[in-house]
Parts: C-alpha cells; sequence; structure tokens
C-alpha cells in the first residue's frame, strides 16, 4: 500500500498520498468529482497561470508585510510551478466547483507544501507556510481564477495562435505569388456551378485575407484579457486587500511575462462575467469558419485524381484506404476541418457559460477557461499541420485547369487583371 501523510481542513483529517504536495481539500476534490480523470485535467496554461499569479503575490506581499523568509519561499516554489516542473501535483478535472476555488487551492497547497519543504519544515504541518494566509495573503479564489484565466489565455494566444495564424498566412501568400508568377487562368465556381474565369492567384488571395482579417480579430479581443481582476477578492469590493495591491499585482504580472496586464476598472463585472473570453472564443469561432472554408475548397480542388476536379495536386502524405491500393486521401484538410467543427462546439459551450455569472460571480469559468484553451491549442496545431503537410508541397494542375477552361463556355469571359 502506498504511504500517506495527514492533512487537514476545516472537515477534519484527510490522507493524501505522501509524495505528493497537494493536501485535504486537493484529495476531497479528487474523490467528490471524479469526472473523467485524469483526461479532463485542467490545462497546463493555467497550471503555469497560477504559478506565475502566485509568485507575483508573494512579491506584493512582501511589500505588504509578508515575512520575507516566507515570501522568498513562495517565490520559489510558485516558479517552479510556473515552469510546470510540479504538474504532477495538479491533479483536479474541469469539472469542480464553478468558480474554480478547488484549483486555487490546488496551487495553495502545491506551493505552500513545497515552500515549506525549500525550508526544511515537515509537509502538511502549514507551519511556517500556510496555504490560506500565506499563499492566499490577499486574494480569494474569486478573484484569483478569473486573473488566471486572463493571464493563460493572453500567453497562449500570444505565443501559439497568432504565430500560427501568421505563418499559415505567410505561406498561403507563398502561393499567390507562385501562381501569379505563372499566370494561371482557371474556371471560377459560384453556386458549385460554372462561372467566369478568375486567376489562380486571385482565388487564393482571398484566403489570405480571410486570414489576415482573422488575425486582427484575434488580436482585438486582447485588450479586454489583459485586464485583470486580482484585487477583487470575494465579490469585486476588495475586502481584505491593500489600497494599490490590484495595480502593484498587474505590473508585477506584467513584469513576469513580458506582456502588459492591468488592472480591471470594474472588479465586480470581472468576477461576475466572462465577456472578454466569450469574445475571443468568437474570434476563434469566426477563425474557424474561415479556415473550414478554405480546407474544403482545397479539398474540392484537389479531387480526383482521374474522376474529381484535379485543379490542385494535394501532397501524398500517407496511404488512404485499406482496400484500394494507391488511394491517397486529403487527410489535412479533414483533420483540420474537424479541428473547425470542435471548437464552434467549444464557443457554443463558452457561450452558455458565459451567461452563467448569477448575481456577483460566473461559477462556469472552469469550463469557459478549458474551452478557450483548447480551441487555442487545437487551432494552432491545426494550422501547422496543415502548413507543414499541405500547403507547403501544394501545387497546381496546370494541365486538367486548362482543359477545363477548353470545355467551358465562360472561358471567353477572361479575368480582370
Amino acid at each position: 500500500m502506498a504511504e500517506t501523510r495527514a492533512e487537514t481542513d476545516a472537515f477534519g483529517e484527510v490522507q493524501v498520498p505522501a509524495d505528493k504536495y497537494w493536501g485535504a481539500q486537493t484529495e476531497r476534490s479528487l474523490e467528490n468529482f471524479k469526472i473523467n480523470q485524469p483526461q479532463d485535467r485542467m490545462p497546463p496554461p493555467i497550471v503555469k497561470a497560477f504559478g506565475i499569479l502566485k509568485g507575483a503575490a508573494a512579491t506584493v506581499n512582501m511589500t505588504y508585510g509578508l515575512d520575507p523568509k516566507i515570501g522568498k519561499a513562495i517565490q520559489q516554489a510558485a516558479a517552479e510551478v510556473a515552469e510546470l516542473k510540479l504538474l504532477d501535483h495538479f491533479p483536479l478535472v474541469v469539472w469542480q466547483t464553478g468558480s474554480g476555488t478547488q484549483s486555487n487551492m490546488n496551487a495553495n497547497e502545491v506551493i505552500s507544501n513545497r515552500a515549506i519543504e525549500i525550508l526544511g519544515g515537515k509537509m502538511g504541518s502549514k507551519k511556517p507556510v500556510h496555504p490560506n494566509d500565506h499563499v492566499n495573503m490577499s486574494a480569494s479564489s474569486n478573484d484569483t481564477f478569473p486573473t488566471v484565466m486572463h493571464i493563460a489565455a493572453v500567453l497562449e494566444i500570444e505565443h501559439e495562435l497568432l504565430p500560427a495564424i501568421k505563418s499559415l498566412r505567410d505561406a498561403l501568400q507563398k502561393k499567390v505569388d507562385e501562381f501569379e508568377a505563372k499566370k494561371i487562368i482557371k474556371i471560377g465556381r459560384t453556386h458549385l456551378q460554372d462561372a467566369t474565369p478568375l486567376t489562380l492567384a486571385q482565388e487564393f488571395s482571398g484566403y489570405v485575407a480571410q486570414l489576415e482579417f482573422g488575425i486582427k480579430r484575434v488580436e482585438s479581443s486582447l485588450p479586454d484579457l489583459r485586464l485583470l481582476a486580482q484585487g477583487g477578492t470575494a465579490v469585486g469590493t476588495g475586502i481584505n486587500t491593500f489600497k494599490g495591491f490590484a495595480e502593484a499585482i498587474a505590473a508585477e504580472v506584467s513584469k513576469m511575462t513580458g506582456t502588459e496586464f492591468k488592472t480591471a476598472p470594474n472588479k465586480f463585472e470581472s468576477l461576475a462575467a466572462h465577456d472578454a473570453i466569450v469574445q475571443a472564443s468568437g474570434s476563434l469561432n469566426t477563425l474557424a469558419s474561415s479556415l473550414f472554408k478554405i480546407a474544403q475548397d482545397i479539398r474540392y480542388l484537389g479531387s480526383g485524381p482521374r474522376c474529381g476536379l484535379g485543379e490542385l495536386a494535394l501532397p501524398e502524405n500517407e496511404p488512404g484506404s485499406s482496400i484500394m491500393p494507391g488511394k491517397v486521401n486529403p487527410t489535412q484538410c479533414e483533420a483540420l476541418t474537424m479541428v473547425c467543427a470542435q471548437v464552434i462546439g467549444n464557443h457554443t459551450a463558452t457561450t452558455i457559460g458565459g451567461m452563467n455569472g448569477q448575481f456577483e460571480l460566473n461559477v462556469f469559468k472552469p469550463l469557459v477557461i478549458r474551452n478557450l484553451l483548447h480551441s487555442i491549442r487545437i487551432l494552432s496545431d491545426g494550422m501547422r499541420s496543415f502548413e507543414k503537410n499541405l500547403v507547403v508541397g501544394l501545387q497546381a494542375n496546370e494541365e486538367k485547369i486548362a482543359q477545363i477552361m477548353k470545355e467551358s463556355s465562360h472561358a471567353r469571359n477572361l479575368p480582370q487583371p
């Protein structure tokens, strides 16, 4: 039988695994919410953001009287959390209290016990570092979790999503330039019927423009996500915190992350609503719609090889059938369109989550941030895969394009330069 140690909370004593840093409240949550464990664990970007925020709070709290010895130990432990060195000690799933309280306590307990260990104390003793009195000093789960949500969202959008969109846009622009140099004229199609001609470069320029607009939409969601709820504490009034604490936290988080954050001007809105998350998710919903159209067009234009449109030659990456030798399928298009469908579904759930802010607190917080981060991740990965494994190797089938043009009754209506 695995070794355990005793941890306590307001409900009494709980046995937790001796080799884990979490405490009683985390253990209770593990027992009370056995919902798709461990697959639906809180996403790593949330854990990272907890580490950043708790480290920033220790720095600020030391200016308000926190013992520097304790504060520095918290900083060290929080840095390990931010670097995801202690990820195995964050076992809780998304399906828990709608305020994210259990995950906040998970962070408090892990950082407390690791800080105690750093200082040579006994894990579970809460001495000399208490999870509530020291790690959670000047804070509530109700302002901490929404702050973590925004930190995680901004960092993932900046570091993952925007670079992926811009890279795919650039790859498609290279195809525009390549097709333009060859002056490839093809038949246009509206209502899936033959229409007047255009150039292949013009067709692809539309895809580039869609992504340009997508970048602007995503970037337009960032200013509201940069507003942090920390300092609102339980219901937005700032009870049990210090004057200037909220501003100092935003400044310290900005310093630690290298990107700008500000304190939210109205903490009541920051706790009770998550319109900024819904808006960001909406920009991803639109991006997914754009990507679906782009991937679908390329898939149809590459259909064949003998009995389809065949205007594009897609890279042959893997066998496509267990029964038809030589068959190759547009798998990257299929994967990306499935990603887009999931993102659109995530946005629907996020919209419902955004509605559920009864009075002073939204209680769908874990759901909405999990969905947003999931959408960011699969869109980023999906676009990178689509670019690397399809767009880069995409070629025009000029012979087939010319053949179709010759057969069309609209071929005489040449495109405008």
